[in-house]
C-alpha cells in the first residue's frame, strides 16, 4: 500500500482546549492534539502548530498564513489537514477554497467538545479528516470540510448550530459525501470555480444585516468612514425597505460597492421585485448580487476580487459565479 504524505496544521479552537473543574472550556499552553497518535498505518503526518487560537482571533491574516503556508508545501505533499475552531472554520474554508488551486486535498475539521470534555468529538473527526486527505478520490474537489462522518464543500458549508455535533450543513447543495467504517463516499462534483490570488487583506469591508424598518442613516455613516465596500443581508430574495434602498444608492455614488446576499438561512439572493428597495432597481442602481454564498463568504469573496483589482463587470461576474 502507498503511503500517503499528510502536512497537518493546528491552527486552535475548541478541537485543542479542555474543560476545566468549573466546566469552562479555555486554551491551553500546548495542543493536545500535537502529540496525538492515529492508528492509520498508510499515513506519514508531519505535524505543525501555526496558531494557537480561538478561531473567534483569526482572521484574514491568519487565512493567508495558512495559504502561504500550504503554497510552501507545494507538491511534497499528498494532502492537508487543518484544525481549527468552528465559529469561522466556513470563512477559513472559503478563502482558501477561493485562493487556491492545487490538486492535493485540502481538508478542515474541528470540534464541538473540548478535549477532556464527555463525548469529545476532536480526536474521531481528526482521524476522519486524515482519512478524507489520504483517499485519491479527494483530489481536485477544492477545500473539504469533514466533521460528524460527514463532507461538506467550503463554497456551500455553515455552521448552523451553535453547540451541536451535527452543527455543519450546506443548505444549498446538500452533503457532498460520507464516511463510513470502511469506505468514503462522494455524491457530487463541484462547478468548476475562478481562483484568484490575493497578497493584500487589510481591506475594510463590513456586513451588514436588513430588518423590518431599516433606514438609510447607517449606510451613509459608513460612506464617510473611508470603507472599501459593503455586504449586505438583504430581505428574502434581496430586497430592502425604500430607505435602505436610498442608503445603498448613496454608497454607490460614492464608487463603494455594495453586495446583496439573502439574510434567509436558504436559497439564493437574485433580483425579482421591480420597486424601489426591490432587488431589480438595487442590481439596476449597480448593487452586485452573490448569488449562493451568506455574508460572511461574500465579505471575503469582495476583499479578494478587490485585492485582484477586478473591474466592475469582472467583479460582478465573479461574485456571481457560484
Amino acid at each position: 500500500m502507498t503511503i500517503k504524505k499528510i502536512l497537518v496544521l493546528h491552527t486552535g479552537g475548541t478541537i485543542s482546549m479542555h474543560e476545566d473543574e468549573d466546566g469552562d472550556v479555555e486554551t491551553g499552553v500546548e495542543n493536545p492534539l500535537t502529540g496525538a497518535k492515529m492508528a492509520l498505518p498508510d499515513v506519514d503526518l508531519t505535524v505543525e502548530s501555526i496558531f494557537n487560537l480561538p478561531s473567534e482571533y483569526i482572521g484574514p491574516t491568519h487565512m493567508l498564513a495558512l495559504q502561504h503556508r500550504i503554497v510552501a508545501a507545494g507538491n511534497d505533499f499528498d494532502g492537508v489537514v487543518i484544525t481549527h475552531g468552528t465559529d469561522t472554520l466556513e470563512e477559513t474554508s472559503f478563502f482558501l477554497d477561493s485562493t487556491l488551486s492545487v490538486d492535493f486535498p485540502i481538508v478542515i475539521t474541528g470540534a464541538m467538545r473540548s478535549s477532556n470534555e464527555l463525548g469529545s468529538d476532536g480526536l474521531y473527526n481528526y482521524q476522519s479528516a486524515l482519512r478524507v486527505a489520504a483517499d485519491n478520490n479527494s483530489r481536485r474537489r477544492g477545500v473539504l470540510i469533514v466533521m460528524n462522518d460527514e463532507i461538506h464543500a467550503a463554497r456551500f458549508v455553515t455552521k448552523t448550530h451553535t453547540t451541536n455535533v451535527a452543527t455543519f450543513g450546506s443548505p444549498i447543495s446538500g452533503t457532498m459525501g460520507l464516511l463510513t467504517k470502511r469506505q468514503i463516499i462522494y455524491f457530487y462534483d463541484l462547478p468548476k470555480r475562478r481562483v484568484l490570488s490575493v497578497e493584500n487583506v487589510n481591506k475594510s469591508i463590513p456586513v451588514l444585516k436588513a430588518y423590518a424598518g431599516m433606514d438609510g442613516q447607517l449606510l451613509e455613516l459608513l460612506a464617510a468612514s473611508n470603507i472599501d465596500g459593503i455586504v449586505i443581508e438583504a430581505l428574502g430574495a434581496g430586497n430592502l425597505s425604500r430607505e435602505a434602498a436610498n442608503g445603498v444608492v448613496y454608497l454607490l455614488s460614492r464608487h463603494i460597492p455594495v453586495v446583496i446576499v439573502s439574510r434567509s438561512f436558504n436559497g439564493v439572493a437574485e433580483p425579482v421585485y421591480d420597486y424601489l428597495g426591490g432587488g431589480v432597481q438595487l442590481e439596476k442602481a449597480g448593487a452586485i448580487f452573490a448569488t449562493s454564498i451568506n455574508g460572511q463568504k461574500a465579505r471575503l469573496k469582495l476583499l479578494v476580487g478587490l485585492d485582484s483589482q477586478l473591474n466592475n463587470e469582472d467583479l460582478r461576474d465573479y461574485l456571481h459565479q457560484v
